[in-house]
């Protein structure tokens, strides 16, 4: 199976650990019991499954995180637009956009993206003074 996607039941037994963890394996057992009926062995089968795949690690007993959530989704990202449109993003813009209308608030967010990414990383100083915080030379007040 593709170490970048997850079944329906694996995806939310993933989002209990990525929202729980670190969480005991007897806790998640529990969880799962009552969320999904489960019994222990299909816990532990499912656990195996996802830690055999890098997501999680069981650290004996303890249920740890090794790919956050928001990295496993970018990796899924990356993956779906490399198999499906030969890594090209404006062709699965393209296609996602094709038929229906953008609102301005939408529009507005992924051009504030693509700006992101053109900048590249912020500058060491960036949390100290944002861009629009910054006082220009002509904007000084004079002594």
């Amino acid at each position: 199976m593709d170490e970048n996607r997850l079944g329906l039941m694996e995806g939310r037994f993933a989002d209990i650990i990525w929202q729980s963890a670190p969480i005991s394996t007897g806790s998640l057992v529990k969880v799962c019991e009552t969320q999904f009926g489960w019994k222990r062995t299909t816990t532990y089968t499912m656990l195996k499954r996802l830690c055999q795949r890098g997501i999680f690690e069981n650290d004996s007993g303890t249920v740890i995180v090794l790919i956050p959530k928001e990295k496993f989704h970018q990796r899924q990202s990356e993956q779906f637009v490399s198999d499906t449109f030969g890594g090209s993003l404006p062709a699965f813009i393209a296609t996602f956009t094709k038929g229906k209308t953008l609102s301005d608030e939408e529009a507005d967010e992924i051009q504030r993206l693509i700006d992101k990414s053109r900048a590249g990383r912020p500058s060491a100083h960036a949390d100290i003074f944002p861009p629009d915080a910054r006082v220009h030379k002509s904007e000084e007040e004079p002594r």
